[in-house]
């Protein structure tokens, strides 16, 4: 399997654009239950309406193929913040392994927050 796969890199080069290893990543974290959304509350504001695509997720390629990743996300309230996180972790790894053969280097996730549900609020 190693050598096919060795074969297959030599007789090109694949470019994988930078918004699609984006929103790979970000539907990898919003199959998590327990996950709400993710966000853009870490960047200042001129830089969250510039930036409209990267949905509470950023990139750096480390090399060829390694990336860091950082992901932010607000949890459902009643959910285990480090399990959700780690479940997370292990869905964009297996995602980015999967689809496009990328192994992530890091992949940190910073909880911005907890989601309550109107109707929890109401009810109380």
């Amino acid at each position: 399997m190693a050598k096919e796969q060795n074969e297959l890199l030599n007789k090109g080069k694949v470019d994988i654009d930078r918004d699609i290893l984006l929103s790979i990543i970000n539907l990898a974290a919003k199959e998590i239950s327990g996950v709400d959304s993710l966000t853009n509350n870490y960047l200042p504001w001129i830089k969250r309406a510039m930036k409209p695509k990267s949905e509470g997720v950023s990139i750096k390629f480390v090399n060829n193929n390694t990336i860091n990743v950082d992901i932010y996300l607000i949890v459902k309230i009643g959910y285990s913040v480090p399990d959700v996180a780690y479940r997370v972790q292990e869905n964009v790894k297996n995602s980015l392994s999967s689809m496009v053969g990328l192994t992530p280097n890091k992949i940190n996730v910073h909880v911005y927050g907890v989601s309550v549900d109107k109707d929890e609020v109401q009810g109380v």
